[in-house]
């Protein structure tokens, strides 16, 4: 089942995707308004539905506009860690993201107008869909997950240098994306078995499996309910492959024009040109 979240005519919605269309849910579900709701409700759709929109006619928004966290893992792949500054460590490297930066399929990215380093990065996004409460272990950590999507988890790289905290580089305004869907977990199947590839104008930038992943989704998890609980409708981004734009040489940040895609194996593309903040 693949659902998303989008806009038709100014007002905010949220459907599954059928036929290539979009048929609306908010609409069949009153007790769920928007896609968070539905995800804590358990996720039940109802069966014989026919299309309302046409996917072009519809502007899709962040699968969870409203995700309770985003909490994103840093340095999640070899050889994306060597090709880092940071001083190797056996924890995970954990950052928080905020909803209001983020953007969805076919909605510019924003290169902020004080930086021109905008750079990208592909990653895998997992959905939480049950509450999973403290220490919550590996084994039992897959089946609090509803879903998964792509995420373009874009970073301004000067304002992320600007202290040891990576925080401001992280969360400028329309420089992450995420989408176009969200592919539920019984639909998807292993996690830890997908190609992931990320593209600028055709080129190919990144490219890995997600079973390279050091720490994979259940061991992110376990580890980030060690300290806090996750609720359904969070969010955790889970890395990076190598090839990021700042690592090479010469650097490559994203210009205004540029087509970035981030395609991920049984999920599907996210698609996003590139702008310059006015």
């Amino acid at each position: 089942m693949k659902l998303v979240s989008y806009q038709k005519d100014g007002a905010a919605s949220w459907g599954v995707v059928v036929d290539g269309g979009v048929a609306d849910l908010a609409s069949r579900l009153p007790d769920c308004p928007n896609m968070r709701s539905f995800i804590a409700g358990g996720g039940a759709v109802p069966e014989g539905l026919s299309p309302d929109h046409a996917l072009e006619d519809v502007t899709l928004l962040p699968v969870v506009p409203n995700a309770g966290k985003i909490v994103c893992i840093g340095l999640n792949y070899q050889a994306h860690k060597e090709e880092g500054v940071r001083d190797p460590n056996d924890k995970p490297m954990l950052f928080a993201r905020w909803a209001e930066t983020l953007i969805g399929h076919e909605t510019p990215l924003v290169i902020p107008r004080i930086s021109d380093k905008l750079d990208f990065e592909a990653e895998m996004l997992a959905v939480i869909g049950k509450e999973t409460g403290r220490y919550l272990p590996a084994s039992q950590a897959l089946d609090h997950v509803f879903g998964y999507s792509c995420m373009n988890e874009g970073s301004v790289r000067d304002w992320q240098r600007h202290s040891s905290q990576v925080t401001a580089g992280k969360n400028f305004v329309g420089t992450g994306a995420v989408g176009p869907w969200l592919v539920t977990a019984d639909e998807l199947g292993d996690p830890q078995a997908l190609d992931l590839e990320l593209t600028v104008n055709g080129q190919t930038m990144q490219k890995a499996n997600t079973a390279d992943m050091i720490w994979p989704v259940a061991e992110m998890i376990e580890y980030i309910t060690n300290w806090i609980p996750l609720h359904p409708g969070d969010m955790i981004a889970t890395g990076t492959p190598a090839g990021v734009g700042s690592r090479r040489t010469p650097p490559v940040f994203l210009q205004p024009g540029d087509v970035v895609e981030v395609t991920i194996e049984r999920i599907g593309t996210l698609r996003n040109t590139v702008v310059k903040e006015a």
